[in-house]
């Protein structure tokens, strides 16, 4: 198991696997380096590097909860380069990764080859965060992994024809088994974090920072965090930048529908 330790003295757990082009992938706001399994098969070529944020997964957990923000995972994820000895890599980013992904392009846009987006962009739609406050910080009420899949498959918003074997994957990687029911994998202040945040600045600088470097993004045809009309702007502003929307599938696809798979591709292209 590779661990690194942060500036501020934290062990975070990461993941360094295959050869080639390096591609950093950073995962959702309550996931871990579990959210790109799925597609890791699909860029076998590839030199894939995982990491959990601070109170992730296997990372320790910060006992200041107010470092769960997203200049703080960018310092984290430096630390993880110059801790590899790399200098630049691509950015694969799922939601909470691709605003990572943007914040590292104003704060270290050397660092990037380039940079996928999945399904988030400069503006997060509110009913999109209304929806992850529901459940973020909180156990399910589910107390086996069969009882939440079978949930997953008429709660998951904006997902259609999602085989029952996935919802059980998903079930399995992110929440433990335990005598008491079922724990999410994360610190449950994150919440608090989350809630802290009420001022959040204006995207769109970040966004723009990417200009030049090849550029991806993918959205679920029925998210409910990337809008239309938000993609339909990051289009307007990057003409060049590699689009699918996803059928069937909202915040966020799995990354390994065709789509997905045919538009990273063409990102990777892009970069070698």
């Amino acid at each position: 198991m590779a661990r690194f330790t942060t500036s501020d003295g934290l062990s975070l757990h990461y993941e360094d696997d295959g050869t080639g082009l390096p591609i950093l992938c950073l995962a959702g706001l309550t996931r871990t380096a579990r959210d790109f399994d799925y597609v890791a098969p699909h860029l076998a070529d590839h030199r894939l590097i995982r990491m959990d944020y601070r109170g992730r997964g296997q990372s320790d957990r910060d006992p200041e909860w107010r470092n769960y923000t997203l200049p703080v995972e960018i310092r984290d994820v430096l630390e993880l380069l110059a801790h590899l000895e790399l200098e630049k890599v691509a950015v694969l980013g799922t939601s909470r990764g691709g605003l990572n992904a943007m914040g590292l392009a104003m704060a270290a846009r050397d660092r990037l080859l380039g940079v996928a987006l999945n399904d988030v962009g400069p503006v997060i739609d509110p009913a999109g965060i209304a929806v992850i406050m529901t459940y973020l910080g909180r156990n399910p009420a589910a107390r086996t992994h069969a009882e939440l899949a079978k949930a997953l498959a008429h709660v998951m918003i904006g997902f259609e024809n999602v085989p029952a074997s996935r919802w059980l994957e998903e079930a399995r990687t992110h929440y433990t088994q335990t005598d008491g029911g079922l724990q999410i994998t994360y610190d449950p202040k994150l919440r608090d974090a989350v809630a802290a945040g009420d001022t959040a600045p204006d995207l769109w600088p970040f966004f723009d920072a990417l200009q030049g470097l090849p550029l991806a993004c993918i959205r679920g045809a029925n998210s409910n965090l990337l809008s239309p009309k938000t993609l339909a702007e990051m289009r307007r502003r990057r003409p060049d930048m590699i689009v699918a929307e996803v059928p069937g599938r909202g915040h966020v696809p799995f990354l390994d529908e065709p789509e997905a798979i045919a538009a990273l591709h063409k990102w990777i292209e892009a970069m070698t």
